[in-house]
């Protein structure tokens, strides 16, 4: 790796190596896997389970499997040809000279293996079915791009970033702390997988045009902008449907109706991704879909926790 300072091929100043890495794992996406970890967690505080030190693992564990899927994919996007330098991707530190395709690979096996160990870690604390959650999802997060299943390619990108963005993450945040499952952190992680799985939605509708001319099979490319705009809409829709059910059932405290403050958040979304077709004014659209999931997660964590203090 050249020295920060130096000049890359696009003729600005190199970032140091640390910027870089953070370019490169998308830091800020991140909290796509936090928020889910925050919920387990604020999930089982309500019913009285919560360890400091097994917390901080499991979100470590998480962002670590996360910030692997992400050098992954993008090493296996820029093989495909996916991904290239008129591509609006969050990274393209190796489009951009900052990264070889090697090093990015690299250092998506090293974080996967700090997951893997993290998890390790848990499994030992807390029991096998760590191991049944922890498996899955690290094979998922390299075979989300990498071949022979490349699951973003054959259009089952959404539907494993809900499993495993969701749910998967929710759960087992939740046995971390308590050591056995709840409903109620099934049904708080499902509308939190919908919004996630928006997330990968938004990104797919912004590049239809351009992972049609690669091949890569999306449920975009496969519905067309309009079918996909409904998807997406769909979506945001039973994200709020299911909270709705989850509090009808006492699954949920009812205190969680508040998560319907992020609604106007939703709506610009959705004004954005279904009103523009230039992918550049689309990047706005994702944001705020980035930007759902979080205030969503946020205000569904605070739920629990006021009516875990509130005795709810």
């Amino acid at each position: 790796m050249a020295e920060a300072g130096a000049i890359t091929h696009g003729g600005g100043a190199r970032p140091g190596a640390i910027a870089v890495w953070i370019q490169a794992i998308r830091a800020p996406s991140l909290s796509a896997a936090a928020i889910p970890v925050l919920l387990g967690v604020a999930v089982a505080a309500r019913e009285g389970f919560f360890s400091l030190g097994r917390m901080i693992l499991a979100l470590v564990g998480a962002m670590a499997i996360q910030a692997g899927t992400n050098l992954i994919n993008d090493y296996y996007d820029f093989r495909s040809g996916a991904d290239s330098e008129q591509s609006l991707g969050p990274s393209m530190v190796i489009q951009r000279g900052l990264l070889s395709a090697d090093q990015v690979w690299r250092g998506g096996i090293a974080a996967f293996t700090i997951g893997a160990l993290i998890g390790l870690v848990l499994v030992y604390l807390c029991g096998w079915p760590i191991l049944a959650i922890g498996i899955p999802s690290i094979a998922a997060g390299y075979f989300y791009t990498a071949s022979p299943v490349s699951l973003a390619y054959v259009a089952l990108g959404e539907l494993t970033v809900f499993i495993f963005m969701g749910p998967a993450i929710v759960i087992g945040s939740y046995f971390v702390m308590a050591m056995h499952f709840s409903p109620s952190a099934i049904w708080a992680s499902i509308p939190l997988g919908f919004l996630v799985a928006g997330i990968l939605h938004a990104n797919n509708i912004r590049d239809i045009e351009s992972d049609t001319r690669h091949g890569k099979r999306t449920l975009a490319t496969i519905l067309g902008r309009a079918g996909a705009n409904y998807e997406l809409i769909t979506l945001d829709v039973a994200a709020y449907a299911t909270t709705i059910v989850a509090i009808v059932l006492h699954a949920l405290p009812w205190i969680a109706l508040a998560v319907f403050i992020t609604i106007p958040r939703a709506l610009d979304q959705v004004r954005i991704m279904t009103r523009e077709t230039d992918p550049k004014k689309l990047n706005l659209g994702l944001f705020r879909s980035i930007q759902l999931h979080m205030e969503f997660g946020l205000v569904m964590i605070a739920a629990f926790l006021i009516a875990a203090f509130a005795g709810w």
